[in-house]
């Protein structure tokens, strides 16, 4: 092995060091690895690490570090060395953690149930009554098979003398897994061959034998609950994932096990009590929810018994538990048990309830509550780290050694005011493991290390998972590691001896009574996301078209050049607020266009504006939220669209040119970048349904415009801000090759993720309401374009009218010539089999509404069609000509009955009012 690799690799001062041993030497485990590097070309590990930061970021596993800028964007942070350990040291750390998943779980059904621990004095009621976690109307609650601990994680850290030590227990809602696993399946494509050559055992056993587990215990739930319809004997249970929202700090990681482990994603308004029981409000009815896997915190999880202000939990979730007519993992109140305070008085109950010694100690603690214990505490202050008893407490730890004069002082008599508050834990100084260091040369470097390790109760007892999420400290002296502060994560490689078990539980067998050919759990709350998941996408395309078709004129065409097609363009830009308008002189009819076609095209937009101002009132939360730059339009705005004299803009080119430039690559400007990231965000809702090539996608869309934009970004902008100033906001670095790169790549993009919901997606209920969202936005942006088109002069060039349609190519194949009025308006109004059309979208909208009107009811489709029979019923020959105010008139009452069924279809089935009767799965 090559010496160089070791060259900067830190002694270990005073810990332990995973890699190397005493005599500086790597241990067992750890030299096949060292040795594969060692032969390797020294850029081999840079490439791995790039490897590792690019599929992260295109996967989209995200962290939300809520101190941090990027917010909910921020990257998980993985380092491309990982831990490993051997099998027989696993094997100890195995059994640890079984006994004490074991322990913990007999203290929760003790504390909720007779409380002899209490009664016998192993612990002091002060400590469980005090504690806020410790929730009253739990008290007597049932629990199947005698678990309340249904998923437990443990923070384990290695002393200098080699063992571990449990630093703290996570029992409320254990969060890290699910980036466990993604850890694995990024480390995977890195070091494929090392994951063979070590036998490094795979984790998928564990989250299938999780996912039997609850299967099991939800069956036992469906059996036992009166007055409910049982389930088949094939039949599975329905379980749930219940999440704080996308807001969450773990989101990813929740959207990411619910898509592994197949489990709909809900929040707390998807979910309602009825008749005792818990039911999922869908569009198929409501369906009884036999387990919540939960990722709330206990006194969020009820506003009706627990915490009354909270928005994220279900109102009489608490009773429907106590009659034992739903499993809740982990149990309404477990969070007691995440008490640093318990620690020092786990090695008697283990010995009183299980009859024999902690296996696992946790490190030395005293709760300070104990008069003796804070005596001790203070006496012994700077070799200990105070931390809150309590959860609810919100403090940060504080090192003894830290506290220096008047704020030890001040910190002392803190203590001895509220002891029951604070637990004294002894400093352990963490061990170090490697960590791979870019620089010139790159080299091995060390950092501190802990090891969280997980556990899932089973109806034969605990399984451990073989592996879990090692966190790193930012430096090697790091004496907390906390994801909240920066960490980074590395995957973690447990060796097998033999053969792995997988631990299955159940085998089901399904039948043909059981086989689903439908999206059978699509709630309210979810179609709606991907109805503005579909509107969003195609805004993005269309926006992206318009902006390159916009910027073409200002680069390659001479002001005296432009015809009469540049005023339309411009017209369109000011419609969709992609430029800012200034009043300017009142400017004539253009000739050639009637004064019938003025009259009725001023007439509809005059009715377009009002219509727009009264839906604004009616906007569902969904809508006004994804609504972006296509909100209400101004008057000044309205006007343009009509060759009716009017208040016309005076922007110059270099104005112009300075608003586009900067929507493209900063989302504090109207344009594309806020557009994409506005479907970022409800794109981010979905991440459970959406495949990971097409979150790739998507990713590589918003990152490609940020990345290149380098634009000194300021917060917010004036309406009417000078040219000066929006020139010094402007992407000045960016040149023109950059920005129409960009937005190629943006309607690349936008194909390319039609492509997936036409081939990668099931046409099942979810996919309906996407395409209805997409073809219902793709309509009115064409009806508008046609309308401005159709009163500029009828010389005007024709042909930014076929791109903005993208049916160039189609127009070429078809007449080889020089776009004329009669065979365009032929191919983008009633040519049905363009699927830019206005009849292909109406035809492909009536069809979606017909099919929901199957099951649901008339959807608006009576009210669509006469209006499809008026456009069918053109003729080429007499209705196909620039300026036709008829044509006008239908494309704008299009619009209009367009807008109204987005209406109908939001009130119809995303404003869930829970008037069904509930019905179970089996109805």
């Amino acid at each position: 092995m090559s010496s160089q690799l070791l060259a900067n690799y830190p002694v270990a001062q005073g810990s332990f060091d995973e890699m190397l041993d005493i005599t500086h030497q790597p241990r067992a485990h750890w030299r096949i690895l060292l040795d594969s590097l060692s032969a390797e070309p020294p850029d081999m590990m840079r490439q791995r690490i790039e490897t590792v930061q690019r599929q992260v970021r295109e996967n989209g596993v995200t962290y939300n570090v809520y101190a941090d800028a990027k917010g909910m964007q921020r990257p998980w942070d993985l380092n491309a060395l990982p831990l490993i350990l051997p099998q027989d040291e696993w094997a100890g750390i195995e059994a640890g953690i079984i006994q004490r998943a074991t322990l913990l779980n007999r203290i929760l059904l003790d504390v909720y149930g007779d409380q002899k621990l209490l009664a016998q004095g192993l612990l002091p009621p002060a400590l469980i009554h005090g504690h806020a976690g410790f929730l009253r109307p739990c008290h007597g609650m049932r629990h199947r098979d005698g678990v309340a601990l249904h998923f437990y994680a443990v923070d384990i850290a290695r002393a200098p003398n080699g063992r571990w030590w449990v630093v703290g227990d996570r029992t409320q809602a254990p969060s890290g897994a699910g980036y466990a696993l993604e850890n694995r399946a990024v480390m995977a494509r890195v070091f494929p061959d090392l994951l063979r050559d070590l036998k490094v055992q795979n984790l998928a056993g564990f989250f299938s034998t999780m996912r039997d587990s609850l299967a099991h215990w939800g069956r036992q739930c469906a059996a036992n609950t009166p007055n409910a319809a049982p389930l088949r004997d094939s039949e599975p249970p329905l379980i749930v994932l219940l999440t704080p929202g996308p807001y969450n700090e773990t989101y990813y990681e929740q959207t990411y096990l619910a898509r592994y482990l197949g489990l709909p994603l809900v929040e707390g308004s998807d979910l309602t009590v009825r008749n005792g029981m818990v039911w999922l409000k869908t569009l198929s009815g409501m369906q009884r929810v036999h387990v919540i896997m939960r990722r709330v915190d206990d006194d969020f999880c009820d506003p009706l018994e627990l915490r009354t202000d909270s928005a994220l939990g279900v109102a009489g979730l608490t009773e429907v538990a106590r009659r034992g007519n739903v499993l809740i993992a982990n149990s309404l109140g477990s969070n007691l048990l995440e008490s640093g305070a318990l620690l020092g008085f786990l090695p008697s109950l283990c010995e009183h309830l299980l009859g024999a010694p902690l296996k696992m100690p946790s490190v030395a603690t005293w709760w300070c509550g104990e008069p003796a214990a804070l005596e001790e505490a203070i006496t012994r202050l700077d070799q200990l780290v105070i931390k809150p008893s309590f959860p609810q407490l919100r403090e940060f730890p504080v090192f003894g050694q830290d506290l220096k004069g008047e704020a030890r002082t001040a910190f002392i008599a803190k203590m001895r005011a509220n002891p029951k508050n604070y637990v004294a834990q002894e400093l352990v100084r963490l061990s170090q493991a490697p960590v791979w260091k870019l620089g010139t040369p790159d080299s091995l470097s060390a950092s501190a290390v802990g090891l969280r390790v997980y556990a899932c109760a089973t109806p034969k007892g605990y399984v451990v998972m073989p592996g879990g999420l090692t966190r790193v400290a930012t430096g090697p002296d790091a004496r907390v590691i906390a994801m909240q502060r920066g960490g980074s994560s590395k995957d973690t490689w447990v060796q097998a001896n033999a053969h792995i078990d997988t631990h299955h539980l159940l085998k089901r067998t399904t039948t043909s009574r059981d086989l689903i050919r439908d999206d059978t759990h699509l709630s309210s709350r979810m179609a709606e996301n991907l109805f503005w998941f579909g509107r969003n996408a195609e805004r993005c395309d269309n926006v992206a078209r318009l902006t390159r078709v916009s910027l073409n004129f200002l680069f390659n065409i001479l002001l005296e050049d432009r015809g009469a097609e540049w005023p339309a363009v411009k017209a369109l830009c000011a419609w969709f607020q992609l430029i800012n308008l200034k009043p300017a002189k009142v400017k004539e009819v253009q000739p050639g266009v009637t004064s019938t076609v003025v009259n009725a095209l001023s007439q509809t937009l005059a009715q377009d504006q009002g219509k727009s101002q009264a839906q604004s009132q009616s906007q569902g939360q969904g809508q006004s939220q994804s609504q972006g730059q296509f909100v209400n339009q101004t008057q000044t705005q309205n006007q343009t669209l009509a060759p009716k004299p009017t208040a016309d803009m005076v922007l110059t080119d270099a104005e112009i040119e300075a608003e586009m430039l900067l929507g493209v690559v900063s989302p504090n400007a109207t344009g594309l970048a806020r557009q994409q990231q506005q479907l970022y965000d409800i794109a981010s809702k979905l991440r459970e349904r959406l495949s990971v090539d097409n979150w790739r996608a998507l990713n590589r869309m918003v990152q490609r415009a940020s990345t290149e934009g380098r634009v000194n970004r300021t917060e917010g902008r004036e309406g009417n801000a000078s040219t000066e100033a929006q020139t010094q906001q402007g992407p000045q670095t960016l040149s023109q090759a950059e920005v129409m790169s960009i937005l190629d790549d943006a309607a690349a993009t936008s194909m390319t993720m039609v492509g997936f919901a036409l081939d990668g997606m099931n046409r099942d209920l979810g996919w309906r309401f996407m395409s209805v969202g997409r073809r219902l936005e793709r309509l009115q942006f064409q009806t508008i374009v046609l309308q401005r088109a159709l009163v500029m002069d009828v010389n005007g060039d024709l042909d930014w009218v076929l791109e903005l349609s993208d049916s160039t190519v189609s127009y070429n194949a078809r007449y080889q010539s020089q776009p004329e009025w009669l065979p365009v308006l032929d191919l983008l109004v009633l040519d049905d089999s363009n699927p830019r059309s206005i009849v292909y979208q109406v035809d492909g909208i009536l069809k979606s509404l017909r099919k929901l009107a199957v099951t649901y009811g008339p959807c608006g489709a009576e009210q669509f069609a006469p209006i499809r029979e008026e456009l069918i019923a053109l003729v080429p020959e007499t209705d196909l000509y620039c300026g036709n105010a008829h044509l006008i008139d239908l494309l704008y009452r299009i619009k209009i009955a367009s807008e109204a069924i987005s209406e109908q279809v939001s009130a119809q089935f995303f404003s869930y009012t829970g008037d069904q009767q509930p019905r179970s799965q089996t109805a």
